[in-house]
């Protein structure tokens, strides 16, 4: 007989939960953003500490694997630098990053980038607490004095005279009651599992990209894969990948289903690996629930397999290829977003939005949504302070891709160099207002502007 009952809830007993800890300034989150913000903050002379659920910084960059942190940059790319540039230069210097293939970027080395990451928050004196997820804010009326961690030590609690959520999901807002907007899953833009691969003929390769190089042009018309360009894009050179999945279709090689089988590849390594392959791309995957998660997991890995077996029979150099390694949890780039003093719109973005509190400024470049624009002109857009300011809560910075926007303003500052450019600006706040003994609403934005200009930021 199942003795086995269906509970609809459990009441938890009340319990103590020991601080463990106290700082200036929390960063919840250790992505660009809030990598960014954690080094920009103890920069400007406050004690930090930064929060993070994996066992290294970096966030998209080291746990996803995406080595792209600027491949829209070209010769009038007009762009903030700060730490976001940082990233690339300090990672090239280190052996952790080759010239990336499409752009005057660097593509960084994921594994590598951990080190570096490491790196620099210990020279910025950063207090670092890996292994920590993020479970719940703690609350004085409508502010925000710390968060409730969980991990292999239990419950902890952690007070900061400042919070900054820079957890890509905006948990820490939305759990805090600040207003959140979550568009339907099927609305959202796909997550990827990256992946890369080692035993490619390096010489094989590179001679059948030359004999068909790839353009922008070739990202359209491709089924249910398909983009809209300015037009000024579409005879540039792109590391893009259809052709063999089409092929593997045709011959029955991979399942009839797996029609948005394409993207890009990364760099070609004289060691035979193949890396940021960035060709898997599920949809209806709600970043926030884990049961999709689970399930998109599961799934992309099961695709990038098919992925594998299509290159090794159609695309030269291949032929011998392995799997090396997939990221360590899957690529989100769309949940939820909060509503922000000031929230930025597809008129910003596309049309140089300015603004008086700027914290640094962004190049025209739009990814998202089937709309693929590159800076290639000198066009840019400014930032602006309020646009990391959630409503309904006090003490509380919000950075990264949760930012408050309309859709296709999340298509821009959704990537990582903006995340790293809006996470700087919050961090610098954050310390400007404990300098001043001011609220985070109330901060003096010259002395935050002459701050991030200290530290090497562009911001008109």
């Amino acid at each position: 007989m199942n003795t086995h009952r269906r509970l609809a809830a459990i009441v938890e007993p009340a319990r103590t939960i020991d601080v463990v800890h106290e700082t200036d300034v929390l960063v919840v989150g250790s992505g660009p953003a809030g990598l960014a913000a954690a080094l920009a903050a103890a920069r400007a002379g406050v004690h930090v500490t930064l929060v993070e659920r994996f066992g290294c910084f970096g966030g998209n960059i080291t746990t996803v694997g995406v080595e792209g942190m600027a491949w829209y940059r070209h010769q009038h790319t007009v762009e903030a630098n700060g730490i976001g540039r940082e990233f690339e230069t300090r990672a090239a210097a280190m052996g952790a990053a080759v010239p990336e293939s499409q752009s005057k970027s660097y593509e960084l080395d994921a594994e590598g980038f951990k080190v570096v990451a490491d790196t620099l928050v210990q020279e910025a004196g950063v207090h670092p607490m890996l292994h920590r997820a993020f479970a719940a804010p703690i609350m004085d009326g409508d502010r925000v004095v710390g968060v409730i961690t969980e991990s292999k030590a239990g419950r902890e609690a952690l007070l900061a005279q400042r919070v900054i959520d820079c957890t890509g999901d905006a948990d820490v807002a939305h759990r805090a009651g600040a207003p959140t907007h979550l568009a339907p899953r099927e609305l959202l833009m796909a997550a990827s599992v990256m992946f890369h691969i080692a035993g490619v003929d390096k010489r094989r390769f590179v001679e059948g990209v030359a004999a068909d190089p790839q353009t922008y042009r070739d990202w359209g018309g491709n089924g249910e894969w398909n983009i809209e360009t300015s037009g000024k894009e579409d005879d540039m050179f792109s590391p893009f990948l259809h052709k063999p999945f089409k092929a593997a279709l045709d011959a029955g090689l991979i399942p009839a289903d797996l029609t948005t089988m394409a993207g890009t590849w990364g760099a070609i390594h004289d060691s035979g690996e193949l890396t940021y392959m960035n060709l898997v791309h599920l949809a209806g995957i709600d970043g926030t629930d884990p049961d999709d998660l689970t399930r998109g997991e599961i799934e992309g890995r099961r695709q990038a397999m098919h992925a594998l077996a299509a290159l090794r029979a159609f695309t030269p150099g291949c032929e011998n290829a392995r799997l090396r390694n997939f990221g360590m949890t899957l690529g989100v780039r769309d949940t939820r977003k909060i509503d922000a003093v000031y929230n930025m719109t597809e008129h910003d973005v596309r049309e140089q939005g300015r603004f008086d509190d700027t914290i640094g400024i962004y190049p025209e470049f739009i990814d998202g949504y089937g709309i693929l624009v590159l800076p290639t002109t000198g066009r840019y857009m400014q930032l602006p302070y309020r646009n990391v300011l959630p409503k309904g809560v006090r003490n509380l910075l919000v950075a990264g891709r949760s930012s408050g926007g309309d859709r296709v303003s999340h298509a821009a500052t959704r990537n990582m160099a903006c995340c790293a450019v809006l996470g700087q600006g919050a961090g610098i706040a954050a310390a400007q207002s404990l300098h001043d003994s001011c609220e985070l609403t109330e901060v003096r934005i010259d002395r935050v502007q002459a701050e991030l200009q200290r530290q090497g930021v562009r911001i008109h």
